[in-house]
């Protein structure tokens, strides 16, 4: 469910945190720190001290889990003529993605579209790119590979520095990999794109409305 948070604070799972070099959050970073009131969407779970950091900076934060909630059976809808099940596009978007007419200048996607049904992708992305402002920035990642080894789920937190920290939450599919055409094709209705490739199975893309 899309929820908005000002100062209030909710504890995050216990786990290990691992710092994460990330030069396209840095330049988020840098945007929020050089702005005023900026609205910010972060998509994937809570994490209470993102939510602190950006309110600390005196911006909106709002949230949206997608990943855990596409998963929930009610938005499968049956098979047709033998294929495989659907999912409930419009449905999904209506409870999880509406923004009631707010517009957002930072976007934090995270690794979201690696792990949501193909069906929801290009929707997901679409409504987003509706609800950014022009110049509006988004941050997204996705994995090079699908091994058993990256079948980890993780909650992203922002921090202070050009770095972001990791946390292992849970195990959830890739349900695909994207080369770089690929995620070309998916932005294609943004002004642009900036790659940055990562030591790690993680490539970055900072995308720009």
């Amino acid at each position: 469910m899309f929820s908005f948070f000002g100062n209030k604070d909710k504890a995050d799972s216990r786990g290990e945190r691992v710092l994460r070099p990330s030069i396209g959050w840095g330049r988020l970073l840098e945007k929020m720190r050089t702005q005023e009131s900026l609205r910010i969407l972060d998509i994937g779970p809570t994490s209470s001290s993102s939510i602190n950091l950006v309110t600390g900076l005196g911006h909106s934060i709002y949230l949206a889990n997608l990943v855990e909630e596409a998963i929930k059976p009610e938005w499968r809808t049956p098979a047709v003529d033998g294929g495989p099940e659907g999912i409930d596009v419009e449905g999904f978007l209506a409870t999880h993605l509406n923004f009631s007419g707010r517009g957002f200048d930072v976007v934090t996607l995270w690794d979201t579209a690696d792990y949501l049904p193909e069906q929801l992708v290009k929707p997901v992305l679409g409504r987003i790119y509706d609800a950014m402002v022009p110049d509006g920035q988004m941050l997204t990642m996705f994995h090079l590979s699908s091994t058993e080894a990256s079948r980890g789920f993780y909650r992203y937190h922002m921090t202070g520095q050009d770095a972001i920290a990791t946390q292992r939450i849970g195990e959830f599919p890739i349900v695909r990999t994207y080369n770089n055409r690929e995620i070309e094709k998916l932005f294609a209705d943004f002004n642009n794109f900036h790659f940055f490739l990562g030591k790690d199975n993680l490539r970055e893309v900072l995308v720009t409305r």
